[in-house]
């Protein structure tokens, strides 16, 4: 089953890690960065499971929020693949 997943993190001082953060977010599957720290991701994780594998390499002042966005459009927010984007989160 696909998840259409909404990522957002905060990452404060110290520890930073925003490569490592970005690497496993990018590692659950098709994605796109809409923001410095929003992704949106198609992947065979659940919520739960995506989100412990991204905590895995956060700090524990840090904050994730993992939110799963059954359906839903988007526009031609910072020119996304708006296309590519909405045939994805359409598929059932």
């Amino acid at each position: 089953m696909a998840f259409n997943l909404f990522i957002a993190y905060d990452l404060h001082t110290p520890g930073q890690n925003y490569d490592e953060v970005r690497t496993r977010i990018k590692d659950l599957g098709q994605w796109h960065q809409f923001q410095l720290s929003l992704f949106y991701v198609n992947t065979t994780y659940d919520p739960v499971a995506a989100y412990n594998h991204i905590i895995a390499v956060m700090d524990g002042n840090d904050k994730l929020a993992v939110v799963d966005a059954a359906g839903g459009v988007v526009t031609t927010w910072d020119r996304p693949p708006i296309d590519a984007i909405n045939a994805i989160w359409t598929q059932r």
